[in-house]
Parts: C-alpha cells; sequence; structure tokens
C-alpha cells in the first residue's frame, strides 16, 4: 500500500514537524482500518480566521472548529476500493493549528498529541467513521484512542 499525503501549510508559520506527525497519524489508522489500497489525502494547516471562513462556506457556521473532514468516498465505496492494486482519493483534512494548541492547552497534554489526535478523528471519517450517535461516537472515540495509544501518544 504507497498513501500520498499532500501536505499545504497555509499558515504561515514553520509547523514541519506538526505536519509529520499529522502524517503518521494518518497513515497509523489507515494501518489500524486495514486499509490496503493505495491512496491520497489531502492535509491543509490553516489558522483561525481561514477555517472560520470554511466552516461558514461549507457548513454555514460562523465559528472556527478545530479540525473539517471532506470525504470523498461513501462508506461503501472505501470498502469496494480497498483491495491491493487499486487507487483511492480519501478526501481532505483541514486542521486548525490555533485551535490545536489552545486545546493542547486546555486539556493538558502535549501540541504532538493533540496533532495527531485531530489527524486520526480526520482519518476515520474519511474511510466512513461518523458520530451522529452516542454509540457510533464512542466506537470512533475507542479506535482513536486505541490508535494514538500504538503511537506512543495516549493520555
Amino acid at each position: 500500500m504507497a498513501h500520498e499525503i499532500l501536505t499545504e501549510n497555509r499558515t504561515g508559520e514553520e509547523l514541519s514537524h506538526h505536519e509529520e506527525v499529522a502524517e503518521r497519524a494518518i497513515l497509523a489508522a489507515f494501518t489500524a482500518e486495514g486499509i490496503v489500497c493505495d491512496g491520497e489525502i489531502s492535509l491543509v494547516f490553516v489558522k483561525s480566521e481561514e477555517m472560520k471562513r470554511l466552516n461558514g462556506e461549507y457548513r454555514n457556521t460562523d465559528y472556527a472548529t478545530d479540525v473539517l473532514s471532506f470525504p470523498q468516498l461513501e462508506p461503501h465505496e472505501v470498502a469496494e476500493a480497498n483491495k491491493p492494486g487499486n487507487f483511492a482519493a480519501f478526501g481532505d483534512i483541514v486542521i486548525n493549528i490555533d485551535k490545536a494548541h489552545a486545546q493542547a492547552d486546555e486539556y493538558g497534554h502535549s501540541i504532538e498529541r493533540e496533532i495527531a489526535f485531530l489527524a486520526v478523528h480526520s482519518a476515520l471519517h474519511l474511510l466512513g467513521y461518523d458520530h451522529e450517535d452516542d454509540a457510533e461516537d464512542g466506537e470512533i472515540f475507542a479506535k482513536q484512542e486505541d490508535i494514538l495509544r500504538f503511537m506512543g501518544l495516549e493520555r
């Protein structure tokens, strides 16, 4: 399997370490979920002002969230594509670096853990996970924690 992560930094800050952490987290999530097809993921880092604009444009909200996920495939399409030799464009992940720093401080953990958490959460969304109800929310949370623990970034 070969996954290409196309990373773009729109913050004006040096984020190479954060980019590496997010890329490792995405790959860990894909590995944990048994994704064997080749794939492409877009990863973008923004500041709160741009995230607020994106939320307004795509979610009709007037605030900056910590992360946005834009899956390109429906869950059944992920399953259909997931065969060795196939290729899938999984979608886009947008991480708000300002919120990531604030949440790392708020929760008392490292920025690396927060970036990895946001990347894993979004990667799972790209693979078809949602958390519209409590059962799905518990499932995605447990998977996130398992992946972060595997990465050595447990709480």
